[in-house]
C-alpha cells in the first residue's frame, strides 16, 4: 500500500517521469483508493471551467497524447491559447483513472453547465479582447450597461456614467420597462382582433391621453435659477465627456420616452456587436481633425482598432495619413512634402482643380481616401480593393496647398456604363455647389468618351437629392434652349450624356411626361422653365460651374 500511494503521488506531479503504470493487487483496493481520492478532489474539480473539463475528458480518450504532455516541461495551454493562470485550470488526472473518477468528472461537468446555463454565450475569439477594451468615458470602469441587461460595455452609447446614471439604476429602469411592456402586451391581447380600423378610443385610452396632456403643460415653464446654475456647473466640469443634465428641461413623460429610445438604440448596437457586424470601438470615432476643420463623423469606418478606439482622429489633409495625436500630426506636417493629391491634374479653372488618381499606382492614398469617405457615407462598401478604380479628386487651392473638396470614383472598365461608383463632398464644402460640379464633371467625361453614363446604385440620401436636382437643371436648360417642335428622349440623352431611364424618371417627377392616344408625350411646362431661368439670373455668374474648355484629358486606354 505505501508503494502504491507513492506512485500515484508522482503521477500527479507535473513534469514527473512516471510512465503512468501501477501495481494492481486487487480491483477492490484500487476502487477504494480512487473513491477516497475522488472525494478529496471534488471541491477542486468543481472549480474547473467548462473548457478545462472538456480538455480532461479528451485526455482520457487519448492516453498516448496525455503521456507525451506529462513529459513536456512547458506548462499546458488553456483552450483560449493562453497559459493557465492558476493550478485549477490544469488537468491533473491520470490516463488510467478509474471508472468512478470519470463519473466524478462528469458530475462536475454537469454542475458547471448548470452554473453557466444562465450566462449568455460569447464567441471565444472575443473573450480576451473584450476585457482588454475600455469605455472611452473618463473615469468609467466599463461595468454595467445602459440597457441593464449586460455586465460590461465598450462604447459611449452603452455607458451608464456618460448618461449620468449608475449600473444599478440602469437595472432598475430595465425592470420597470419590462413591466410596462408586459402590460402593453396584455392590453393588446385583450383587445378584439376584429376591431374596426377607425375605432374610437376607449375610456381608458382617453383618460391616459388627458393625463399625458396634463403632465406636458409645465414643460415650457423654464428652469429655475438654481437648476440653471447646476446645469452650467455640470457642463463646465465634464464638458462633452458627459451627457447634459436632462432633468426638468421637459416633462417626465417625454424624458422617459427619450430614455426608452436611448436604451433601445443601445440594445440594437449591442446586438450588432455580438453578431460581429460591428466591432468594439468601431463606433468610437466621433470627430476628426482635418486641416483647419474639426469634423463630426456620421457613420462607422473600419479604421484599425488602435485608432478607432481613440474617439478623435488626426488626418493630414494632403496625403490623408491618419494619426493618433496632434503632436504626431504636427511633426508629420513639418516634413510632409505633399501639397496636392498624387496623379495627373486634368482640370484647372481658377482655384478649382481636379486630379485623376489611379487606384493601382497610388494604392495607399486611395485606401485612405475611401476610409475617410466612409465616415460620411452609409452605403459605401469599398475600402481596400481600389485597383480597378480611377479617383477624380477635386481641390481648392490657396497659398498653403490644394485642399480636398470632394471626389468621385469610377470603374476603369464598367460593363453597365456607370460613370460614378462613389461620390462625396466633404462636409465643410457642402451646400456650396461643389456637389453639382462633381456630378457635372463626371458627365463631361462621359461626353468626351462618347458614352451615356449613370451613377451606380444605391445612392445615399444626399447623393440622390443632388442627382435629382442636377437632372432637373439639365432638362430645364435643354428645354429652354430647344427651338424645335418635336423632342426625343434619345436626343436629350445623346446631348447631355444622361441615361434615358434617369431622364424619364425626372420628367415624371416634374409632371412633364404624359400618355395620350397610345403615345408618350413630353410637355414643355413654361412655368417651370421660367422659374428656373429666374433663379439662374439671380444666381449670376457663379464660379461653381465646370468649363469644358479647361479639361485636359483623354480617355484611358485599357488597363
Amino acid at each position: 500500500m505505501p508503494r502504491r500511494r507513492q506512485v500515484r503521488t508522482n503521477r500527479h506531479m507535473p513534469g514527473s517521469g512516471s510512465d503512468g503504470t501501477e501495481d494492481s493487487d486487487s480491483s477492490a483496493e484500487r476502487e477504494q483508493t480512487n473513491s477516497s481520492e475522488s472525494d478529496g478532489n471534488m471541491p477542486k474539480r468543481q472549480r474547473l471551467t467548462r473548457a478545462s473539463t472538456r480538455l480532461s475528458q479528451s485526455s482520457q480518450d487519448a492516453p498516448d497524447l496525455k503521456r507525451a504532455a506529462d513529459h513536456d516541461e512547458s506548462p499546458p495551454l488553456t483552450p483560449t491559447g493562453n497559459a493557465p493562470s492558476s493550478e485549477s485550470e490544469l488537468d491533473i488526472s491520470s490516463p488510467n483513472a478509474s471508472h468512478d473518477e470519470s463519473q466524478a468528472k462528469d458530475q462536475a461537468n454537469r454542475d458547471s453547465d448548470k452554473d453557466l446555463s444562465h450566462r449568455p454565450k460569447r464567441r471565444r475569439c472575443h473573450e480576451t479582447y473584450n476585457f482588454n477594451m475600455k469605455c472611452p468615458t473618463p473615469g468609467c470602469n466599463s461595468l454595467g450597461h445602459l440597457t441593464g441587461k449586460h455586465e460590461r460595455h465598450f462604447a459611449v452609447s452603452g455607458c451608464p456614467l456618460y448618461h449620468n446614471l449608475s449600473a444599478d439604476e440602469c437595472k432598475v429602469k430595465a425592470v420597470s420597462r419590462e413591466k410596462q411592456e408586459e402590460e402593453v402586451k396584455a392590453q393588446e391581447e385583450n383587445h378584439s382582433r376584429h376591431a374596426t380600423r377607425h375605432q374610437t378610443p376607449t375610456s381608458k385610452q382617453s383618460k391616459y391621453k388627458e393625463q399625458v396632456a396634463e403632465i406636458r403643460k409645465g414643460r415650457n415653464s423654464g428652469l429655475p435659477k438654481e437648476q440653471k446654475e447646476k446645469h452650467m456647473e455640470h457642463r463646465q466640469t465634464h464638458g462633452n465627456t458627459r451627457e447634459p443634465l436632462l432633468e426638468n428641461i421637459t416633462s417626465e413623460y417625454d424624458l422617459e420616452l427619450f430614455r426608452k429610445a436611448q436604451a433601445r438604440a443601445s440594445e440594437d448596437l449591442e446586438k450588432l456587436r455580438i453578431q460581429g457586424q460591428i466591432t468594439e470601438g468601431s463606433n468610437m470615432i466621433k470627430t476628426i481633425l482635418f486641416g483647419r476643420y474639426e469634423l463630426d463623423t456620421w457613420y462607422h469606418s473600419p479604421y484599425p482598432e488602435e485608432y478607432a478606439r481613440l474617439g478623435r482622429l488626426y488626418v493630414c489633409e494632403f496625403c490623408l495619413k491618419y494619426m493618433k495625436s496632434q503632436t504626431i500630426l504636427r511633426r508629420h506636417m513639418a516634413k510632409c512634402v505633399w501639397k496636392h493629391p498624387p496623379g495627373d491634374e486634368v482640370y484647372r479653372k481658377g482655384a478649382i482643380s481636379v486630379f485623376e488618381v489611379d487606384g493601382k499606382k497610388n494604392k495607399i492614398y486611395c485606401q485612405n481616401l475611401c476610409l475617410l469617405a466612409k465616415l460620411f457615407l452609409d452605403h459605401k462598401t469599398l475600402y481596400y480593393d481600389v485597383e480597378p478604380f480611377l479617383f477624380y479628386v477635386m481641390t481648392e487651392a490657396d497659398n498653403t496647398g490644394c485642399h480636398l473638396v470632394g471626389y468621385f470614383s469610377k470603374e476603369k472598365n464598367s460593363f453597365l456604363n456607370y460613370n460614378v461608383s462613389c461620390i462625396l463632398t466633404m462636409p465643410q464644402y457642402m451646400r456650396q455647389g461643389f456637389g453639382k460640379m462633381l456630378i457635372d464633371f463626371s458627365y463631361l467625361l462621359s461626353k468626351v468618351e462618347e458614352k451615356v453614363g449613370s451613377p451606380e446604385r444605391p445612392l445615399s440620401d444626399l447623393g440622390l437629392i443632388s442627382y435629382r436636382s442636377y437632372w432637373k437643371e439639365v432638362l430645364l436648360r435643354y428645354m429652354y434652349n430647344f427651338q424645335g417642335k418635336e423632342i426625343s428622349i434619345k436626343e436629350i440623352s445623346q446631348e447631355t450624356a444622361v441615361n434615358p431611364v434617369d431622364i424619364v424618371s425626372t420628367l415624371q417627377s416634374l409632371q412633364m411626361l404624359k400618355y395620350w392616344k397610345g403615345k408618350h408625350l413630353v410637355l414643355k411646362r413654361q412655368d417651370l422653365i421660367d422659374e428656373w431661368k429666374a433663379k439662374e439670373i439671380k444666381r449670376g455668374n457663379s464660379n461653381k460651374t465646370i468649363d469644358p474648355s479647361s479639361l485636359k484629358w483623354t480617355p484611358p486606354k485599357g488597363t
